[in-house]
């Protein structure tokens, strides 16, 4: 059925959004336990405020791996055969991370059919934190 699904999609076609809940120092805490990321930018106000921030906030990878749960989710992991990332922003505490992805070109790799997708993870405000690309295998 998948298979079916990705034939389909034409340049400019949107892939389904992933919106995640608000990000929170509890969502802070348990990233950096399971990542071992237990930077003080992300979990201690006293020194984020100090480092000239007003508050912590997310982890630039925190984002990135929602980018991968939305291609995953989507495709399958099975059908990923790149994922480039760029961070333009930090997400803040109380954002409420949104993931997008369109279709940006159809192409194929050594005879395997394939789709790019244009993808972003953005705060509530629509401003974009990660922007990115994907290559996803038709078959």
């Amino acid at each position: 059925m998948m298979k079916n699904i990705l034939n389909d999609l034409r340049v400019g076609d949107s892939i389904p959004q992933l919106q995640l809940p608000a990000i929170t120092r509890k969502t802070l805490a348990v990233y950096a336990g399971a990542s071992g990321d237990h930077h003080p930018l992300h979990i201690d106000s006293d020194y984020a405020h100090n480092a000239g921030f007003d508050d912590v906030f997310a982890h630039g990878m925190l984002s990135a791996a929602y980018l991968g749960r939305l291609i995953t989710g989507w495709a399958g992991q099975e059908r990923v055969r790149s994922l480039r990332l760029r961070f333009t922003g930090i997400m803040h505490l109380h954002d409420a991370p949104l993931c997008s992805g369109r279709v940006s070109e159809r192409f194929e790799v050594n005879g395997e059919p394939r789709l790019r997708i244009e993808m972003q993870c953005a705060n509530q405000n629509g401003e974009a934190k990660i922007v990115g690309e994907a290559d996803i295998a038709l078959i």
